[in-house]
């Protein structure tokens, strides 16, 4: 094979450093990109943060004493940091000059933004620590301790007390439990049973129950002011016909129990009353809380979309050491982190300005929405707003992904605008969002005895011109996560 050289010209697209970040800190969630950011400034000492996210948290001093006030550290600062700070593009200030920032202190325009400081002595200044939620555990074992003497029925309930689910259940038997037990005790299972019997008298009402049945009979027989009949027959129901009381049988549970609809209803309201997970109150599951990105305001000139303050991070190049490393002319390595905090800095205003653009196109499409609600939805794509706003729709994607807005009528993700759309009899189109928002109004209006079926609600929506078929709305109706008629019906 003969070598040679030869010259060709191409042309491709490459995906620089700075535009690779662009694209990450884009799709990043609000908690995501605080927790990407954190990793950042650990790093690069050339970036820094000027609010402080533990500026209100409570502070230890050196002996270890209560800090009288919390402050917020001053950056600092160099005979030359103005001129340093123009090099380096100041802070994130969305295009003003650094030197207007430094006079300023206005990062971005953030002069709306008020840093209020309470005085220490002031109620809402006081740090407020969280109280230790008790357990089922520990609820159990405090009434062993005062109605319990003995240790070796401490011990006992102790057994069964931590093989209780997290809804206060005994899922496993007590023969299997005996099993596990030394033989060298001598404990036998009517043991366990009378240990069983009398954790069931505990609170919660219904704890140390075997199945759903006898955690409801157990709370059932501990309700004060009932009336004997109805005591009697709302035990019947939950221990012989729990089943067709579930499926709401009200015509079989009527003939196996040979009664009215008044004594079916008032054994009802008893069934009712009762918890059927009595520890799930002592669970100690962290509530998730959504931060927004956007919040929707009514003005004069319309819906109005606006950033969230609270949720953009104050950034700036360092001033002192820019211009050290401009007067000493400094490592390669410092450059490039100085490069890198630039390029930060302008992708995060890209980042919000992008998310703000977005949001205020979708607001402009769906001005009914905030207007008049979900009914009001109209079909949208990602295409049409990225056509709209010249980006690509995966861009939009992006932009939409784990991304809030804060409306009147609460906090939605920017990806509950877009949906599909359903065929009118006019020749339009309708949201299937605005379509399950009828089904919901639909269903939240109709008569409990006599509940409307998958294929009534699909004549009704083609009585308002929606052509839905009957599958549909039970599919739209499993997501809205509404009981089929059967189990919607009531005596």
């Amino acid at each position: 094979m003969k070598q040679t050289l030869q010259l060709r010209i191409s042309q491709h697209l490459a995906l620089t450093p700075q535009l690779q970040q662009s694209i990450r800190l884009l799709q990043l969630s609000t908690l995501e990109l605080h927790q990407e950011l954190e990793q950042i400034l650990s790093e690069n000492p050339m970036l820094e943060r000027v609010d402080d996210p533990l500026d209100h948290s409570l502070r230890l001093l050196a002996d270890g004493a209560i800090s009288p006030g919390s402050t917020t550290p001053e950056a600092p600062s160099a005979p030359d940091a103005k001129s340093s700070s123009d090099e380096s593009e100041g802070a994130f200030e969305g295009g003003e000059s650094s030197e207007t920032s430094s006079a300023s202190d206005s990062e971005w325009s953030f002069d709306d933004v008020a840093r209020t400081s309470k005085a220490p002595e002031d109620d809402d200044a006081r740090p407020q620590l969280e109280a230790h939620e008790t357990t089922l555990r520990e609820h159990l074992l405090e009434q062993v301790r005062v109605t319990v003497r003995e240790m070796r029925d401490r011990a006992l309930l102790e057994l069964i007390i931590d093989a209780l689910d997290d809804n206060g259940y005994l899922e496993e038997p007590l023969e299997e439990i005996h099993a596990r037990l030394p033989e060298e005790l001598g404990i036998e299972l009517d043991e366990l049973s009378v240990a069983l019997k009398l954790l069931q008298s505990f609170e919660p009402a219904g704890v140390g129950a075997r199945n759903a049945s006898e955690c409801l009979a157990i709370q059932i027989r501990r309700f004060p002011r009932v009336p004997l009949v109805t005591r009697r027959m709302a035990l019947t129901i939950v221990e012989k016909h729990l089943a067709l009381f579930a499926q709401r049988d009200f015509n079989k549970l009527k003939k196996a129990l040979d009664c009215d609809d008044e004594d079916l209803r008032e054994a009802q309201a008893v069934i009712k009353s009762c918890n059927p997970h009595p520890g799930a109150a002592f669970a100690s599951d962290a509530s998730d809380f959504v931060v927004p990105d956007v919040i929707v305001k009514r003005t004069k000139n319309g819906w109005q979309v606006m950033l969230n303050h609270d949720v953009m991070p104050r950034l700036r190049v360092n001033a002192l050491y820019a211009n050290i490393l401009k007067q000493n002319k400094g490592e390669a390595s410092l450059n490039s982190q100085l490069q890198e905090a630039k390029w930060l800095i302008k992708n995060m205003r890209q980042r919000f300005d992008t998310i703000l653009r977005v949001a205020q196109a979708i607001v402009d499409r769906q001005r009914n929405f905030f207007s008049h609600g979900a009914v009001a939805m109209r079909p949208l794509v990602l295409r049409e707003i990225a056509d709209t706003l010249g980006l690509h729709e995966s861009t939009i994607s992006r932009v939409t992904t784990q991304k809030y807005m804060l409306t009147p009528h609460g906090m939605f993700e920017l990806k509950y605008f877009f949906g599909s759309h359903v065929a009118t009899e006019a020749g339009g189109e309708a949201s299937s969002t605005a379509i399950r928002a009828l089904i919901k109004q639909l269903i939240g209006a109709e008569d409990p005895k006599s509940p409307f079926s998958d294929s009534k609600i699909a004549e009704m929506l083609g009585e308002q011109g929606m052509v839905v078929a009957r599958r549909t709305v039970a599919k739209y109706r499993e997501a809205l996560k509404i009981p089929p008629v059967n189990l919607r019906k009531s005596l």
